[in-house]
């Protein structure tokens, strides 16, 4: 993407973010589509006319001037035109203010502007949301649905999921290179090209062996997919779509609902089940890459049911304490 619709000065923090910061493509690109939008609204508010007579607006003439001169109550207008014209809910305001932010302290740190406007916006609280996930009879349900012409592959990635908690784009990108089955282990890469090792248990090892039989007996394997660990029936890497509606389908012939269960959701299964099975929180940060702990202590909620359960299996219940309390008390 070559950012076109912002002005050159922000395509350069955007190129900062990517080629010296290192965030991935997907995270720029949501940075540009922000920037885009924030300077598209300059340019209405400011009357900056495009050469084109097509276009009565365009946020790419936008002059550093302009960025210099804005204020702390400039970007709360910004910001409540997004709430009242574009009906932005909480969690989309938030990544606006959080591309603001990092955009405004670019220009600080490079001395384009000497006060920094987004200095003091607060990102708005949101209720926090518990994962939603499968429990360990509804992930049994979905590998038993598992069949057809690529049932090995198939069976293998949803093990995988489910398992050790991959992202979909890890999980799409692994090569066979990345397996050492002497160790037990896969290489992933994660957010920002940021590598670790996962360890495989048994269940994963036996899956990905099976389909490896299938895998090597494919003779039209496609240039620059040799290494790909997961291929499609036309001999190409398998894509993240491509792994989406395939897990779609199964959730569907499993009962489940494909509305609700999605492909991230085996992700927070794996990593519900495991906090569930004794895993500290922070070995689980470990395993699914998270850079920050708070980002992992989502999964250290407990059902309501388990909640109950913990509580009516108090052993203080069973002494009979509250009776003789109450009675004392008469």
């Amino acid at each position: 993407m070559v950012y076109e619709s912002v002005p050159g000065f922000c395509r350069e923090f955007l190129f900062y973010k990517r080629n010296v910061q290192n965030l991935s493509q997907k995270t720029v690109d949501q940075y540009y589509l922000d920037m885009k939008l924030f300077f598209q609204w300059l340019a209405d508010e400011n009357g900056i006319k495009s050469p084109s007579v097509e276009i009565p607006s365009d946020g790419r003439f936008v002059h550093v001037e302009i960025v210099k001169k804005l204020t702390f109550g400039d970007l709360l207008n910004y910001l409540n035109y997004t709430t009242s014209e574009l009906d932005n809910h909480a969690r989309a305001r938030a990544r606006k203010i959080s591309s603001l932010r990092g955009f405004f302290k670019y220009l600080q740190k490079n001395n384009i502007i000497d006060e920094n406007p987004a200095l003091n916006l607060e990102v708005p609280k949101m209720p926090k949301e518990l994962p939603v996930h499968l429990n360990l009879f509804e992930a049994k349900k979905l590998l038993e649905s598992i069949d057809g012409k690529n049932f090995s592959r198939n069976y293998c990635i949803i093990t995988l999921f489910l398992n050790c908690g991959m992202r979909l784009s890890e999980l799409a990108g692994m090569n066979i290179g990345d397996i050492d089955f002497d160790r037990e282990s896969v290489i992933v890469r994660g957010k920002g090209n940021k590598e670790r090792r996962l360890h495989l248990n048994a269940m994963c090892i036996d899956a990905i062996q099976e389909y490896m039989k299938d895998r090597y007996s494919e003779t039209h394997i496609k240039g620059g997919a040799e290494k790909a660990l997961f291929l499609s029936r036309n001999g190409n890497r398998l894509s993240n779509r491509m792994i989406q509606t395939m897990i779609k389908t199964f959730i569907e012939k499993s009962g489940l609902d494909p509305e609700k269960y999605s492909t991230h959701k085996l992700r927070h299964t794996a990593a519900t089940l495991m906090y569930q099975n004794g895993v500290d929180v922070r070995v689980l940060q470990a395993v699914l890459g998270h850079a920050n702990l708070g980002t992992t202590q989502i999964y250290t909620h407990i059902g309501d049911e388990q909640v109950d359960k913990a509580i009516e299996n108090n052993p203080l219940d069973t002494l009979d304490i509250h009776k003789k309390i109450k009675q004392k008390h008469k």
